[in-house]
């Protein structure tokens, strides 16, 4: 049995989200990139993509406000001009890797809050999935946010201790 999925497609005329401007340190963050790359659908609406995205740079600022200080203290005026240890800027696709990792831990952050907001987001077509299997995938989530953070602050991801 085939079954007919409807598509709604995006009214021309629907202007893109604005960006959400950030404190000049950290770059501003594109809602648009982030639907895009963690594949948020319709059924999350703008306001509630923009107010996860909020959440998950208020998070992330949190665990880097310290570190950020020490560069802005050391005249540094952005993320972007954050240079290694060694005095070069490291670029992955032209873009400073910080960059990349604060963006990575601010998606992964809000896409994690999107899915436990939304328990039906990634759900399959034909709805065979608990909600209690989007679990490890929250999980993972909160995860690859925390390894970002951690690989910003140049400090190891797993601490073991001898009982």
């Amino acid at each position: 049995m085939t079954g007919l999925i409807a598509t709604v497609l995006p009214d021309e005329d629907t202007p893109a989200p604005a960006l959400i401007v950030n404190d000049g340190f950290f770059p501003d963050i594109d809602p648009a990139v982030f639907r895009k790359q963690h594949r948020i659908r319709d059924a999350v609406t703008p306001d509630r993509a923009r107010e996860a995205l909020i959440a998950a740079m208020l998070a992330v600022y949190r665990d880097l406000a310290a570190w950020a200080l020490s560069h802005r203290a050391a005249g540094v005026r952005k993320l972007d001009d954050v240079r290694l240890s060694d005095g070069s800027i490291s670029t992955i696709d032209g873009i400073n890797t910080l960059v990349l990792l604060y963006q990575r831990a601010v998606f992964t952050a809000a896409k994690a809050e999107v899915v436990e907001r939304y328990r039906d987001v990634d759900l399959t077509s034909a709805g065979q999935r608990k909600a209690e299997d989007l679990e490890p995938s929250v999980t993972e989530l909160r995860r690859d946010s925390i390894h970002a953070i951690r690989d910003m602050l140049g400090v190891t991801r797993t601490t073991v201790e001898l009982i």
